[in-house]
């Protein structure tokens, strides 16, 4: 929400929170953009205003980039409006496009956060592999055709478990803040249709974070770097030494967790 409207939209009856999904093909991002240019939050906005009847401002567990999916986003926004919460699903679904799916709702403490209150979160990255692309999968997976080494990518990707300073793997242009982070869970799964699954579970994750980190273990997989040489990478900070950014059409926000402070 707008730092000048907090103090207002916080005196506000009701903190509610919803859980989205949404293709992010057509839109430029999660975080409200200026017409004519159309991010997930404008649609959102636009459309929770029909049904709570009064101004909504989003907050966000994060900001997805252009082209970037999310099965379990997480945003919260306060409101007067009287709807009972076991009917918002089904009324917001109603009027949003269908790219865009409110999965679940849920009313919360006034001090929740869907930004500040959130302990990690878990991000996917789909590769689609194979000699001939596939059509159905091109907005949601990254092809590669040559063949990868899928041995030497989970020992490369198990190089960030734990906590490291991750500014070989930052983009410019981020908020400033710690590189410092820790990882949880890193890992790479086979799946149907030829695919490889990259899972990543941290407390935080910077600005392109995870994307430069898959486009350098897909050079591991590639056999241009060794395992070794991605480790190398990591440890000494320098985005320079990694790879370019993997495509946003992999990539998907699957969950972000609160711990004991909120559930749906």
């Amino acid at each position: 929400m707008k730092r000048e409207h907090k103090a207002e939209m916080k005196a506000r009856a009701r903190n509610i929170v919803l859980k989205v999904a949404y293709d992010g093909t057509a839109y430029h991002g999660f975080q409200r953009q200026t017409p004519p240019v159309v991010a997930v939050q404008n649609i959102l906005e636009e459309k929770l205003q029909v049904v709570f009847g009064d101004s909504i401002e989003l907050a966000a567990s994060g900001r997805t980039d252009a082209g970037v999916h999310a099965y379990g986003q997480v945003v919260n926004f306060f409101t007067d409006g009287r709807i009972p919460t076991d009917r918002i699903v089904r009324a917001v679904n109603s009027l949003l496009p269908s790219d865009i799916v409110v999965r679940a709702a849920g009313e919360a403490d006034r001090d929740f956060s869907a930004r500040h209150s959130a302990k990690s979160k878990t991000y996917i990255y789909r590769i689609q592999r194979g000699e001939v692309p596939d059509p159905m999968t091109a907005r949601y997976a990254w092809y590669i055709r040559r063949p990868l080494d899928v041995a030497a990518m989970r020992e490369a990707l198990g190089c960030i478990l734990g906590t490291h300073d991750f500014s070989a793997f930052r983009a410019s242009g981020g908020a400033p803040m710690s590189p410092v982070r820790t990882m949880y869970e890193a890992a790479v799964e086979e799946a149907a249709g030829n695919q490889l699954v990259c899972r990543i579970h941290g407390n935080g994750f910077l600005y392109h974070m995870v994307r430069n980190i898959i486009g350098t273990v897909a050079n591991v997989g590639l056999g241009i770097i060794t395992p070794q040489r991605f480790q190398e990478i990591l440890d000494g900070c320098d985005r320079t030494k990694a790879a370019a950014t993997a495509p946003a059409c992999g990539l998907f926000l699957e969950e972000v967790d609160y711990g004991e402070r909120f559930h749906f």
